[in-house]
């Protein structure tokens, strides 16, 4: 129904008397009209035979009212019409793609847009197509449009969604008739027309919602249809959608192309699809080999990305690392480059120290030699006064006057004997705070070991010269005090004879006598300072200790220091070990990638590129001279530009053609480089 071409049906046939009396009147109106009757004529006959069949087909299935079916003759006539649409459909469809495989064998197996069969071709395909759409209503209006079934291609072939994005985003198109037609050129042009058809029938239930069920692509003659279109792999199909009005075409079908001799078709036909058949198996098994190799290549892409992955990964985690123990390295060497700064700071403080330390030292040992040596001069001159008194109390005893005098020297020696014992005491406090002084700058002196131990070797030389000045000192004082009892014992002796007169002289021996008590006191103080001062050594001597600790440490520190560095040495050769495996994969990449491109290449020249008209060209496309009478338009049969005489002068054999063909320089170089890359 709502078709463009009136269907016949079996009635409206004219007798054969009607149609030999009307031909008779028709042959004067000219020969074209021929042509137009014989069509007519077998059209008939076909009509006449597939009617037959189709009654005889619908009887076994049911179709028919059988005399006691209780089918109504209306149905039965609409199921008989559409049987007989299903038909004609198909005998066009035959005829259509049987006049297109010819043509295309005689002009080379490409075609154009313009070629009139392809034309009548896609409008047959539009008619079976449109067979039995269901109506669908919108907010609009009525829509019935066979681009809905084909937009389901995308859902169940995902290669076609190349086909769906291209034909949406062509601005050229408004309505869903042109979308419909553009799908079809582009699947022509893909040689997968056949294949896409092939899974909408293997769907029906999905096509149930677009078709009515007696509708031609429900029935069997849409699978014969799709096994039709498989011939149509041998032909090349460049079309060109940008400049055609798809939208506003009518799909009327011209019958003058199919109005041929029976004879010439019936002697052309063995020899045109045996051509045909060898052509296509040709192009199949090369088009599997390409498949192949190109899948191969891109299965050692993948590889090859991944272990280059891999390898960056494990270069980015070397340097990170490698980063990591130069940083750690630079912290280290700033610590060793602090701790030395510190120690010879230490070490020229502590000498400063041990410095000022001997001069104080010196300058006190000379003050207590001083002391030391008044002390004895005193002490002689006390010998010498005992003698004097003694001389005195033998000769003058009983001057009063000389005793007094006597008495008055011996005060003023007291008094001068006091001061000089007061003296004695500031200077035994300064040394104390001398010595103080000294412990508190031994505790700072720490750091360096070699100049503590030579200073504690001095300090140790120095204390035994102070036990032997102190035993010297004792020694003295043994002396005085022997002194003494001589002195009391000649003191009694002259108590015995002169008791009231030596009254004064006892109190004197008795100052005498606190006088050394007080120096036996500060001899006590001396041991107990040289008492500290050997605690102060034992001191010394546990600091030298934690020195020593802290040396080996730093041993240990070096050693560490020297395994870093041969870590660092190994990972660098374990760096540059990789780094020359990095170049070396970049250089299997960068061939692969160079296959890659070749391999494209191939592809691109295999598949065919467009087919330039010869209004669009008005200059050669290498050295873009213009075209004129002399200089004359020639096509590239690989590439399908246009090119002048002399860019195009070379001949190669191609896999579309038997025979050398005319080639571009450009296409020349890369099929020879093919052949050359193949052969090796």
């Amino acid at each position: 129904k709502e078709e463009d071409f009136e269907i016949i049906d079996k009635k409206q046939l004219p007798d054969a008397a009607e149609l030999r009396n009307e031909e008779k009147a028709k042959q004067e109106e000219g020969r074209w009209s021929a042509p137009i009757l014989s069509l007519a004529r077998k059209a008939s006959e076909n009509l006449a035979l597939s009617y037959g069949s189709a009654l005889k087909s619908a009887s076994l299935v049911g179709l028919v009212s059988k005399p006691g079916s209780s089918d109504s003759p209306a149905k039965t006539s609409t199921r008989c019409h559409t049987m007989e649409e299903r038909a004609n459909l198909m005998n066009m469809m035959k005829l259509s793609i049987k006049i297109l495989i010819q043509s295309a064998l005689s002009l080379g197996r490409t075609l154009d847009s313009d070629f009139p069969p392809l034309q009548q071709f896609f409008v047959v395909l539009e008619h079976c197509l449109k067979h039995g759409l269901k109506v669908k209503k919108t907010f609009i209006g009525q829509n019935k449009s066979f681009f809905g079934p084909l937009e389901l291609v995308e859902k169940l072939c995902p290669e076609a969604s190349d086909i769906a994005t291209s034909v949406k985003n062509l601005p050229e198109l408004k309505t869903a008739v042109g979308r419909g037609r553009a799908w079809l050129y582009l699947a022509l042009m893909q040689k997968k027309l056949a294949d896409y058809l092939k899974v909408l029938l293997d769907h029906k239930h999905l096509l149930s919602e677009f078709y009515e069920p007696d509708a031609l692509m429900m029935e069997e003659e849409g699978a014969v249809i799709v096994g039709l279109l498989v011939g149509l792999n041998v032909i090349d199909a460049n079309l060109c959608l940008k400049g055609e009005d798809l939208d506003s075409q009518v799909g009327v079908i011209d019958f003058s192309l199919y109005l041929k001799e029976t004879q010439d078709i019936d002697g052309k036909q063995d020899g045109g699809i045996t051509a045909v058949l060898d052509q296509k198996h040709y192009v199949e098994e090369l088009n599997r080999h390409l498949s192949c190799t190109v899948a191969d290549l891109q299965n050692k892409i993948d590889c090859l990305e991944k272990t280059n992955s891999k390898l960056q990964e494990e270069l980015a985690a070397a340097t990170d690392r490698i980063g990591s123990l130069q940083e750690e390295q630079q912290q280290l060497k700033q610590q060793n480059e602090l701790i030395r700064e510190r120690s010879e700071k230490s070490v020229e403080v502590t000498k400063e120290d041990t410095k000022v330390e001997l001069d104080t030292y010196k300058q006190s040992r000379q003050g207590l030699d001083e002391m030391y040596s008044d002390v004895w001069k005193q002490l002689k001159e006390e010998k010498k006064i005992r003698l004097e008194l003694e001389k005195e109390l033998e000769l003058q005893i009983g001057m009063k006057t000389e005793m007094e005098i006597a008495m008055k020297l011996l005060e003023k020696d007291t008094h001068e004997k006091q001061d000089t014992l007061v003296a004695l005491r500031q200077q035994l406090e300064e040394v104390k705070a001398i010595n103080l002084q000294m412990f508190h700058k031994s505790q700072n002196a720490e750091c360096s070991l070699q100049q503590k131990t030579e200073a504690i070797s001095s300090f140790e030389g120095k204390t035994n010269e102070m036990m032997s000045s102190m035993k010297q000192m004792e020694e003295r004082l043994q002396q005085a005090e022997k002194a003494r009892q001589v002195a009391e014992e000649r003191c009694n002796k002259m108590k015995q004879e002169l008791a009231g007169r030596l009254d004064s002289c006892r109190q004197q021996m008795a100052q005498l006598d606190s006088k050394c008590s007080t120096l036996e006191k500060e001899l006590k103080s001396e041991k107990e300072q040289r008492q500290t001062l050997q605690k102060e050594l034992h001191q010394e001597k546990d600091a030298t200790a934690l020195l020593k600790t802290e040396l080996q440490q730093m041993e240990g520190l070096k050693k560490e220091l020297r395994k870093l560095q041969d870590e660092k040495q190994q990972l660098k050769k374990v760096r540059e070990e990789q780094e020359q495996a990095l170049q070396e994969m970049g250089l299997h990449l960068s061939q692969s990638k160079l296959k890659m491109e070749d391999i494209k290449e191939v592809n691109k020249a295999l598949k065919g590129h467009t087919w330039l008209k010869d209004d669009e060209a008005t200059h050669c496309k290498q050295c873009r001279k213009e075209f004129s009478i002399s200089r004359r338009k020639h096509h590239c049969r690989n590439c399908g530009d246009i090119f002048c005489s002399t860019c195009s002068s070379n001949e190669l054999a191609l896999p579309s053609y038997p025979k050398p063909v005319r080639v571009c320089d450009n296409c020349h170089t890369l099929l020879l480089q093919q052949c050359s890359s193949n052969s090796s």
